[in-house]
């Protein structure tokens, strides 16, 4: 993150409601985004992680000037969302994952054409960036093939190269990596860094973990429209010390049932192969579980604090959620 007070994106207070009515039916209200804060700074990579459903799309939409809000208040670099659209859309790009924003009967080259003109660009300019994208992202080969034949991983390329299209300082990405395959993944990694290196600022929407550990300097978890918590992924982590993990292999059964009974511990799992995980729910039982084994001379023993997903998993509970490894 950059030294500088600037503020990328500044969201206060924000409601999306949706109202719907069946056959026949009552009017119901569905809020998708309840009393939404939520800070991005200048020069800042921020994680946007949620569940389908809890209201990443509707941000990003609103964002976008899309999608009007219900109530509450959005800026970008400073203009308001609703009086300001046309400044805040010269602010923003936004980069969508899958078949989403892209015209297929159209080349590579043609897309990036028409995004240059949307985005006001000059000709010689729109030209320049257009040629530097296809290269940077290797598709200058197949700029003028349609991009109805180009497979998941090159249309989410071509996606990419459109966020970087024009004069925005905040990029969103909203599933980025969808369809890529680990290689274009590790690539599309060293892009993000090498925005935050060039000052751009990256609201990452997400619900692949591993990749906000990586990249993200601060983390907002979103679960039913509401803002669970925002905290860097080391302090999340630090946040859910009292819920690490012991790993041990060959231990005999008696002494782990021992072990389940305790008060601070959360649960034995069989891993198969004779590995067990125990994990604590109390910081202080991890003492005592290490004392028992190390007591009844089993050796193949490591510990561990959980990833990004045991938070996000542990905040939200076990309510069926698919969370990417």
């Amino acid at each position: 993150m950059t030294g500088t007070n600037t503020v990328a994106l500044d969201v206060r207070d924000l409601r999306r409601e949706y109202e719907s009515r069946g056959w026949r039916g009552p009017r119901t209200t569905r809020v998708a985004l309840n009393e939404v804060n939520l800070r991005i700074d200048q020069g800042e990579v921020h994680g946007l992680l949620g569940p389908n459903g809890a209201g990443k799309t509707t941000l990003v939409k609103i964002l976008a000037t899309t999608l009007l809000p219900t109530s509450g208040q959005v800026r970008v670099y400073g203009h308001d969302v609703l009086t300001e659209a046309a400044e805040v859309r010269r602010e923003i790009s936004l980069v969508l994952g899958g078949d989403r924003g892209l015209y297929q009967g159209l080349s590579a080259r043609q897309n990036l054409c028409y995004w240059a003109a949307l985005q006001e660009l000059g000709r010689a300019e729109a030209k320049r960036q257009i040629e530097e994208v296809l290269e940077r992202f290797g598709l200058a080969e197949r700029a003028d093939v349609k991009v109805e034949t180009f497979s998941r991983g090159m249309k989410q390329r071509l996606h990419l190269a459109r966020g970087l299209v024009g004069r925005a300082r905040l990029i969103v990405l909203d599933e980025p990596t969808m369809g890529m395959d680990p290689v274009a993944a590790r690539a599309f990694r060293d892009l993000v860094r090498a925005l935050r290196d060039e000052g751009r600022s990256l609201l990452l929407a997400t619900h692949d973990m591993a990749e906000a550990e990586e990249l993200c300097d601060r983390v907002t978890l979103i679960n039913e429209g509401r803002i669970l918590t925002t905290e860097t992924p080391e302090a999340l982590s630090r946040l859910m010390s009292r819920h690490e993990h012991i790993d041990v292999e060959e231990a005999p059964q008696p002494l782990l049932k021992e072990i389940a009974d305790l008060a601070g511990v959360a649960s034995v799992e069989e891993r198969g192969a004779g590995s067990v995980r125990i994990r604590m729910r109390e910081e202080s039982a991890a003492r005592t579980v290490l004392s028992l084994l190390v007591a009844a001379g089993v050796t193949r023993i490591r510990t561990g604090r959980p990833s990004l997903d045991d938070v996000y998993v542990e905040m939200l509970g076990e309510r069926g959620l698919k969370v990417s490894a």
